[in-house]
């Protein structure tokens, strides 16, 4: 009852005045029926405008530190992160995430939308990194199609580290959604894993006109804050490549493999 109250009454009209989104290809989105909305990551409010735009409640998997915080910021925080549709994501990953990634299946089994960000976490540059393999565990598992999702200009209206909005233009482009049938029966394999989550990754890349970046955005923010870090996950299997240069063409933005953990951040 909030989400739909705060979305057709209170915040969403509010916004779409201030905002002017424009959308394309909106008529992607199943009118019913599960699916994954797998978006690009540049903003804190990424999780506020594209669930306005969808006619359907789109239900995040948010990190959970954003349901954990102390004092009256934190709680207000976490509140209104359940009253709004989403769900906490643990990304230390092994146990914790699989966990989190079952409350996803849940969404999908239910025939619900599940909003990911593949990149685990916000861009730190407004540059496309490279995709984990949470979303194609879920795509897979549940056998349902995943739209791709650009998000345009929302790192100009809320950059990370800054907590008021700056008022302007965003846009959003949902594209043709994307089928794994093909690889029905082989959800645990995890070549096959890293291969359909290369393809989403192109296809954001696509849409958006992102550069790409063959590296975990997590790992960059920690090179960038100067400290000592390892990626999470398994070891690589071998050199980075771009974008369409790898053994599986186009949909291969690279190699390496992961665990996989898809939380905003």
């Amino acid at each position: 009852m909030f989400y739909w109250v705060m979305k057709r009454i209170f915040l969403g009209p509010v916004l779409r005045l201030l905002f002017r989104p424009w959308v394309k290809g909106l008529d992607n989105v199943p009118a019913e029926g599960a699916a994954i909305l797998a978006s690009n990551h540049l903003s804190f409010s990424d999780s506020i405008f594209m669930p306005l735009m969808v006619p359907r409640p789109v239900i995040f998997l948010a990190k959970s530190e954003y349901f954990t915080g102390t004092g009256l910021k934190g709680r207000l925080t976490a509140l209104f992160f359940r009253l709004t549709n989403q769900l906490p994501m643990d990304r230390s990953g092994g146990a914790a995430s699989a966990v989190s990634l079952n409350a996803g299946m849940d969404v999908l089994t239910g025939g619900g939308l599940l909003g990911i960000y593949p990149e685990g976490t916000r861009s730190p540059d407004a540059r496309l990194y490279r995709g984990k393999v949470g979303v194609a565990k879920l795509a897979l598992q549940a056998g349902v199609p995943v739209i791709p999702v650009a998000m345009i200009g929302t790192d100009k209206v809320q950059p990370i580290g800054k907590r008021l909005p700056h008022i302007r233009r965003i846009g959003m482009i949902f594209g043709e959604p994307l089928d794994f049938s093909r690889y029905q029966g082989q959800a645990e394999d995890r070549a096959v894993q890293r291969k359909v989550t290369d393809e989403i990754m192109f296809e954001l890349m696509r849409l958006s006109g992102q550069e790409y970046v063959d590296e975990y955005a997590a790992v960059v923010k920690l090179q960038l804050a100067g400290k000592q870090s390892e990626p999470a996950g398994d070891a690589d299997t071998g050199p980075a490549e771009k974008p369409g240069t790898g053994p599986g063409g186009p949909s291969n933005p690279g190699p390496r493999d992961d665990d996989g953990t898809p939380a905003a951040g």
